[in-house]
C-alpha cells in the first residue's frame, strides 16, 4: 500500500468513529500543505457538511455537500487507496435527504431532522 500521511490514516478511524469535527482538523492540516488537492478538499468538505448537519445547519451542510461532490468528480472511482463511489452514494442520498426549504434548526431540533445513511469508508489494498 502506498504511503500517505498519519493523518491521512487517522481520518478513516475517527470518519468511523462519527468524530467529524476531528476528521475536519486531521484534513485541512493535509490541504494546508497541498492546497491543489481537491481530493482533500473534497472530503474535507463532506465532513464539514455532516457535522454542519448535526448541529442544526441545514444550508451549511447542503452548501458543503455539494462542494465535496464537485470537489471528488474527478477523482472517481478511486483515489489515494479510496473507492469513491460508496461516498458518492452517500453524498447524492445526502443532498436528497438535506431538507431544502430549512437552513437552521435548534440544536434541540436536530433529532427531528431526516437521519443520514451510515457511511464506513475503509483503504483497499494495491
Amino acid at each position: 500500500m502506498a504511503n500517505y500521511p498519519l493523518e491521512y490514516y487517522q481520518f478513516f478511524v475517527h470518519f468511523n468513529e462519527g468524530d467529524y469535527y476531528t476528521c475536519h482538523d486531521l484534513l485541512e492540516e493535509m490541504w494546508l500543505t497541498d492546497k491543489g488537492n481537491w481530493f482533500l478538499k473534497g472530503l474535507l468538505q463532506m465532513s464539514v457538511a455532516i457535522y454542519h448537519y448535526e448541529y442544526g445547519n441545514v444550508k451549511g451542510a447542503r452548501l458543503m455537500m455539494k462542494a465535496a461532490h464537485d470537489y471528488l468528480q474527478d477523482y472517481r472511482p478511486n483515489y489515494w487507496n479510496l473507492d469513491l463511489e460508496p461516498i458518492y452514494v452517500f453524498i447524492e442520498k445526502c443532498l436528497q435527504l438535506f431538507p431544502q426549504e430549512i437552513d437552521r434548526v435548534s440544536y434541540e431540533e436536530v433529532s427531528l431532522l431526516p437521519k443520514l445513511p451510515k457511511l464506513l469508508i475503509n483503504l483497499e489494498d494495491d
